[in-house]
């Protein structure tokens, strides 16, 4: 049985802020990122919470990603804004880009947001949750390093490429978040039960020929399942043109991996479109959703996509979050470091 300690959410964001700091990120770019580890680990997605934070600091430290970056924003035509991360971490960049998308699709109804240089953002959804917030309807696509074979193929050319979308709801809260990648499931997930030592179902990934695994590390040496087989490849696709190739990004099959420290600074884009639906609805989108969620909840066993992180986001708000010790021992190792 796994050991784990009790954190709350305030020492998640301190502890992964102060490693972050110690491995040599400036306090402005390790900020933003400990503020989405907590919320990431709130919502119960512990692949990408602080299991990460280890990693991320061996980047700053080998040169994968620069801690010190400072993330520059212009505005190449009205209602879309570009953010140059300069190799720096994904979450500043992100969070600059913002602080225009968002008046800006308030103010036009809608504007984009291409982010380039950039790394790994984490969970996807964090970052269109926060649109949703806003009262926008937040599109967002991210690229990663080549892992989904196209179909037919046995060498991978795209990554898992993430997508999300989140629709505001009346509370302050999305009245849906979609958050998928375009494999039947994160690579985050294979590479957590690899660092374990755990199997891993049939259908997650595939070894170097093509052939179905349940063995996590030849899975990362082969390929992930894309979901829903040529589907799935059609939507790695997809982010791959929002995400890499819209924004002057990296593709995924020349970008160095978010795992170890072989290669230089990635160099993966995302890329944000926000959109008011009063504007675009003639205000009936609130109406629109509330009928359609209610199609979903009043299905007996029927639930939501994001239903799941919610129950978690509530529960860990009050009781903390159990977290693997293995990570932690790690995590306190760089701050007696630092």
């Amino acid at each position: 049985m796994t050991e784990t300690r009790t954190l709350s959410l305030a020492e998640i964001e301190e502890l992964s802020f102060n490693a972050l700091v110690a491995a040599g990120t400036s306090e402005e770019n390790a900020r933003p990122l400990a503020v989405a580890t907590a919320a990431t680990e709130a919502d119960g997605v512990a692949s990408h919470g602080l299991a990460y934070i280890p990693i991320y600091c061996e980047h700053v430290q080998c040169g994968k990603v620069d801690g010190q970056a400072k993330p520059a924003l212009e505005t190449p035509r009205p209602g879309l804004i570009r953010v140059d991360a300069k190799t720096g971490f994904a979450h500043s960049a992100i969070d600059l880009g913002f602080e225009a998308l968002i008046p800006a699709a308030q103010e036009q109804g809608i504007a984009a947001l291409a982010i380039t240089n950039s790394y790994n953002c984490g969970v996807l959804g964090y970052h269109t949750y926060r649109l949703a917030q806003a009262g926008l309807v937040g599109l967002g696509f991210t690229n990663a390093p080549a892992s989904i074979a196209p179909s037919g193929g046995s060498k991978p050319v795209v990554g898992t490429n993430p997508f999300s979308i989140a629709a505001p709801g009346t509370d302050g809260q999305p009245a849906l978040l979609i958050d998928q990648s375009a494999s039947t499931i994160a690579k985050s997930e294979v590479m957590k039960h690899a660092r374990e030592g755990k199997a891993i179902p049939v259908g997650w990934a595939l070894d170097a020929d093509g052939n179905p695994t349940t063995d996590p590390d030849v899975g990362l040496k082969g390929s992930m399942a894309p979901s829903g087989g040529y589907k799935g490849v059609g939507v790695a696709l997809l982010t791959e043109v929002m995400a890499a190739a819209l924004t002057g990004s990296t593709l995924g099959l020349n970008a160095s991996p978010f795992s170890g420290t072989a290669g230089g600074p990635p160099k993966t884009g995302q890329f944000f479109i926000a959109i008011d639906p009063v504007a675009s609805s003639a205000g009936l989108f609130s109406n629109a959703m509330a009928t359609l969620v209610e199609s979903i909840r009043s299905q007996d066993g029927a639930h939501l996509p994001g239903d799941g992180r919610r129950k978690s986001r509530l529960s860990s708000s009050k009781a903390g979050v159990a977290v693997n010790s293995a990570t932690l021992s790690k995590i306190e190792a760089i701050l007696g470091s630092g």
